[in-house]
């Protein structure tokens, strides 16, 4: 059975290589394959697929922690799930979170993922105090801020393609409560999006999902959930109630009309112009993890996300020409998700920069490529850039020009004999 991506696009067939300890890692690479590593499959394109993938995401254990201070060390196919599981009731929650807590830390690290925090907290590698990683020639070593930090860098969003990480040292945060104070702003339009993320900004976490597929005088309108811990004590964690999908949708299911009627239900479900709200953890950070599956929904073809950045002074025309052509495209999108990016880091292929990131989902069918090709040269006339754990389908052109830092990756890679040694579909794609 071939392992696929989140977007079960592209299908390819390949061969999975387990171990057990750094022995039978070392073993495997002595050999004259090239690999990509693989967790657990949430990368939504063509990062961790290839002939041969190398499977991390049985190697989980725990080393140890200190509840002094929030240290935990970890295996690199630890969950994010499994860390929540074990330290929220402890006191102790991720001090960066994706979207989804089902991903290993070492797939964390090579898509140096963000959350709704980055305006404060930045990207994962931040809460990342040093790792091992083992390289092509099998060698061992200790990538951190300060130690090997070329390394360090080129690793960190670096999409696997450096090395395999063994086991992470990352700093946890304290909390006090599994709850969430959620306060949710419902906008008419851009210009109210923005300004509400501008008079929230002082809170941790922020989050805006937009109705895509709004025209006119209502482009923009979203309802922007922002929110801190609660103070209450409550350190009962109990998983959500959670639901799947059995089967693939058909193709028709989801549509121009199907996507526009679950837009106009989401937004109207608000009535109140600021409203509060006490959720769990759960709801807050992970609505989507409560529906196994939920990648059936695009039916058999698959779906991508597309995902891009653009600066902050360029967010609103920038935003309000993409939105536009998308919802004169009629190809819209019912998960998109709206965040405010801090400033970014020095990794060379980190995706955040300062400004504003919009990701949105997209079913696989004719003329969707096209369509993204058109956004592609909006985003790049705006200073943007694109997510690599997102895409399945940019060109090398494109990327590379929202990437300063590209020429020195690669440069990185052929000296240290890395590109002999892991490949995936993407890399070959985008030259890296």
């Amino acid at each position: 059975m071939s392992f696929l991506s989140w977007g079960n696009y592209p299908l390819i067939d390949n061969t999975v290589f387990r171990f057990r300890n750094q022995n039978d890692l070392a073993t495997i690479l002595s050999g004259d394959k090239t690999y990509i590593p693989y967790g657990n499959g949430r990368s939504y394109g063509d990062s961790a697929l290839f002939d041969n993938l190398l499977y991390v995401r049985p190697y989980d254990y725990f080393l140890d922690f200190d509840e002094q201070t929030g240290l935990l060390h970890c295996q690199a196919g630890v969950l994010l799930s499994e860390i929540i599981d074990v330290f929220l009731p402890k006191g102790w929650f991720l001090s960066v979170t994706p979207g989804t807590k089902l991903i290993t830390v070492g797939g964390a690290i090579a898509s140096d993922v963000h959350g709704k925090s980055h305006h404060v907290d930045g990207s994962f590698s931040n809460s990342v105090i040093s790792f091992h990683m083992m390289l092509p020639d099998s060698s061992v070593v200790t990538c951190s801020h300060k130690e090997n930090r070329e390394l360090f860098l080129a690793t960190c969003g670096g999409m696997g393609l450096t090395g395999i990480i063994l086991d992470v040292k990352l700093k946890l945060k304290p909390v006090s409560s599994v709850m969430v104070d959620q306060i949710t702003i419902k906008t008419a339009n851009l210009k109210e999006t923005f300004a509400a993320f501008e008079e929230y900004k002082e809170l941790p976490y922020s989050v805006a999902w937009i109705d895509c597929l709004a025209k006119g005088d209502s482009i923009g309108r979203c309802l922007l959930m922002v929110g801190d811990h609660s103070q209450d004590g409550n350190l009962n964690f109990k998983h959500a109630f959670s639901l799947s999908v059995p089967f693939k949708f058909p193709g028709f299911a989801l549509n121009n009309y199907s996507v526009r009627a679950f837009n106009a239900l989401f937004y109207g479900k608000t009535l109140s112009h600021v409203s509060r709200q006490k959720v769990g953890i759960d709801s807050f950070f992970y609505p989507l993890d409560a529906i196994g599956r939920w990648n059936n929904i695009y039916g058999k073809g698959g779906f991508t996300q597309y995902q891009f950045v653009i600066p902050l002074d360029a967010g609103v025309e920038g935003l309000q020409a993409i939105l536009s052509k998308i919802a004169n495209s009629g190809k819209g999108s019912f998960l998109a998700v709206l965040k405010q990016f801090g400033k970014g880091n020095d990794n060379w292929l980190s995706f955040p920069q300062e400004g504003y990131t919009l990701a949105l989902d997209f079913k696989i069918e004719p003329g969707l490529f096209e369509l993204l090709d058109e956004l592609d040269e909006i985003v790049l006339a705006h200073g943007g850039r694109f997510y690599l754990t997102k895409d399945v389908r940019v060109s090398k052109q494109t990327f590379e020009k929202g990437y300063p830092d590209i020429d020195k990756f690669r440069k990185f890679r052929k000296e240290h004999n890395m590109t002999e040694k892991f490949v995936s579909l993407q890399s070959k794609r985008l030259g890296l």
